[in-house]
């Protein structure tokens, strides 16, 4: 894959014009049917393919995913709407395919087709599947957690090699899909690390870096170190070989992918998808480009490539084929892995439409799966700045999430210039961007919208529709981006300001999201894109955990106080308006405000927040009332803090503490 510099937010809501995109309607036909790609029985198997362009199209049976022997050959019949089809009498199960069109005069690749739905070793063959045998033990049974709200998640991001393959993780399936099904496991130190972790940490979604299948990590020598994030696809409706403990028997890795969404939801933990609809790691090679050349990729007048996903092309969601499958393929993840949500990569490059259509469809199947993504381009694109699921657009998305990079750089500073200050260590000017995150980028009469960094107008129609977070796995992690921004920081300091972020992100509203191992005070040695660096840059060092366990304590004593009091999390731009109000207040590095009269039916009748990103201790005036100090960067204890100087009932003044959050609840509350 080209480096994948993530330049994703610089042209976000830039309208391109030093191209001019084809124009006109393709006349392709368009087939409704659900039954494209490969459909097992005992008696036969059933083969339609959709190539209206082509003049001849081959179907190839082998006996093994590479190399190996070809087992027969069969003309396809063309068929009904630019289909191709065919039926094989007997049972075919467990053999590979390819197929091979004719375009004019030129015969095109062997490829699997653009549906299959398991592969063998590098996915470079199609395998024939009864997938009734790929489910593990208890799979009838298995169940998404409950989810009352999309209000109550709180989302932790991980790559799944990174998870468990420092020798700290204790797994015996280091890198692995099957590292999420073992429990009991401890670091060195005897803390709990991997999914007993996440069940003390509390988050309620694992958010999965590109587990489809994708092309830059070969299967067949993972005896040598290679990395990817995955943001290179190649089969979009498989899971990645490397990922599995045999990637030759394309059953293996459906079965392992399959018992880790399972093991997870047996821990009350739902499991999120990354995908990467928007471009190809090889347009040219791909199944899509092979079989129908020149539809499922967007391109400029005189042919080339459109490359708004900065990786060399983009898809064409518009187009109805396109859009057909990537709701076909959604439906298959929810339905055959039970994946309770996806996160959407560079979604403004999809048009609203089609984005529309994928939540009805996941309506349709489980209402409570989640769906966002990034609300921006990362290039010019031929796509109408009209129909753009960008985040400006995020009120005529229905049921679907945008990350907020206004409240992201506001805290930390500019995503791209590693030395831009953001409030966390202590930069003065961008208190409006601060309250925009905290009402999660909704309309409030007290946020001045000409002064937040990004937008000059609120663009989600409700606090669900926006991503709250300040790091993921993009840029800098958070205390590389605090030591470039803080050089004269004692590690003290540091520490105080990984908490200090992340406590912004936890008390505001909208959907928590969290980068896995801010916790454990992750670091990748000041690399700003490790997409494809070594495991001795990515992975997480687990005994970090006892190293830094007084920063793991206090995000998970946070997410607990949030998920236990609704205030923090209401549904509706009504009632943050109605219960939020902020407080006004002269000092430059200071933010404050008043969550009242039981919010969100919350047992708190009364909540002051107070944000000090002040290097030094700041004396602030107390509304009129009886307080009691439930956290600050010391402890977060929901009846009262034990801090010397903290723990008694305040009136009319508090001291709070450098680089620290301050919530205060009204003592009847307590």
């Amino acid at each position: 894959m080209k480096t994948r510099i993530f330049f994703l937010t610089i042209f976000f809501t830039m309208v391109f014009v030093s191209c001019e995109p084809r124009t006109g309607k393709d006349t392709f036909p368009v087939y409704e049917g659900t039954d494209l790609g490969v459909n097992w029985a005992p008696e036969q198997t059933s083969f339609r393919i959709w190539a209206p362009t082509a003049r001849q199209v081959m179907l190839r049976i082998y006996d093994q995913g590479q190399d190996g022997e070809l087992l027969s050959s069969h003309e396809m019949k063309k068929d009904r709407k630019g289909t191709w089809s065919l039926e094989l009498k007997g049972d075919w199960k467990n053999r590979y395919y390819t197929f091979q069109a004719r375009i004019d005069d030129t015969w095109k690749n062997e490829v699997p087709d653009p549906t299959a739905k398991a592969v063998g070793v590098n996915g470079n063959r199609g395998m024939i599947v009864d997938f009734s045998e790929t489910n593990p033990e208890g799979w009838e049974v298995d169940q998404r957690p409950h989810l009352a709200s999309h209000a109550d998640i709180v989302i932790w991001e991980i790559h799944v090699r990174d998870f468990s393959i420092h020798p700290s993780a204790g797994s015996e399936y280091p890198g692995k899909f099957l590292a999420f099904t073992e429990r009991g496991t401890l670091s060195p130190d005897g803390l709990p690390t991997m999914v007993d972790h996440l069940v003390e940490l509390g988050v309620t979604h694992v958010h999965l870096l590109p587990s489809y299948d994708f092309y830059t990590v070969d299967e067949t020598r993972l005896d040598e170190p290679q990395f990817n994030w995955g943001y290179d696809p190649k089969n979009y409706n498989v899971p990645e070989g490397s990922y599995s403990t045999d990637p030759y028997d394309g059953r293996v890795r459906i079965n392992e992918f399959k018992q880790m969404v399972q093991a997870l939801h047996k821990a009350g933990i739902r499991v999120i998808m990354d995908v990467v609809y928007n471009h190809m790691y090889d347009a040219d090679g791909s199944a899509f480009e092979q079989l129908v050349p020149g539809y499922y990729f967007r391109r400029w007048d005189d042919g080339s490539y459109s490359d708004g996903a900065y990786c060399g092309n983009e898809t064409a969601s518009e187009k109805p084929m396109m859009r057909k499958f990537m709701i076909e393929s959604l439906k298959h993840w929810a339905n055959e892995y039970r994946i309770d949500g996806f996160r959407f990569d560079l979604m403004g490059l999809h048009d609203i439409e089609t984005m529309n259509l994928i939540r009805k469809e996941m309506d349709r199947i489980d209402p409570s799966i989640f769906l966002y993504g990034e609300g921006w381009t990362a290039n010019e694109t031929p796509l109408p700045l009209e129909d753009r699921a960008i985040k400006a657009h995020a009120a005529q998305l229905e049921g679907v999430a945008v990350f907020s990079d206004d409240i992201r750089d506001g805290i930390r500073g500019h995503w791209y210039d590693e030395k831009d200050q953001g409030f966390m260590v202590g930069r003065e000017g961008v208190k409006e961007s601060i309250k925009f995150g905290v009402v999660a980028s909704t309309k409030h009469p007290q946020v001045d919208y000409a002064a937040v960094n990004y937008s000059d107008a609120p663009y989600a129609d409700n606090p669900l529709k926006t991503i709250t977070y300040v790091t993921c796995h993009d840029n800098p992690v958070l205390l590389d981006k605090t030591k470039a921004t803080c050089p004269g920081c004692s590690e003290q300091d540091m520490l105080d300001i990984q908490k200090f972020a992340n406590a912004i992100v936890l008390t505001s509203q909208g959907v928590s999201f969290l980068h896995a191992g801010e916790e454990l005070v992750r670091t990748k040695f000041g690399e700003h894109n490790s997409y494809n660096l070594p495991d001795s840059i990515n992975q997480l060092v687990w005994t970090n955990k006892a190293k830094y366990y007084e920063v793991f304590a206090f995000y998970r004593d946070l997410i607990a106080l949030r998920k236990n009091h609704p205030a923090f999390r209401m549904p509706s731009t009504d009632l943050v308006q109605k219960h939020l109000s902020f407080l006004d207040i002269d000092h430059p590095l200071v933010v404050g405000f008043h969550i009242g009269n039981n919010a969100n039916g919350d047992s708190w009748k009364n909540i002051l927040v107070f944000y000090n990103a002040d290097a030094a201790q700041v004396s602030m005036e107390l509304p009129e009332g009886v307080w009691r100090v439930v956290a600050s960067k010391h402890e977060v204890n929901e009846q009262g803090v034990t801090t010397p100087g903290l723990d008694q009932p305040m009136k009319a003044e508090v001291k709070i503490p450098e680089r620290s959050i301050l919530i205060l609840v009204d003592s009847e509350s307590i």
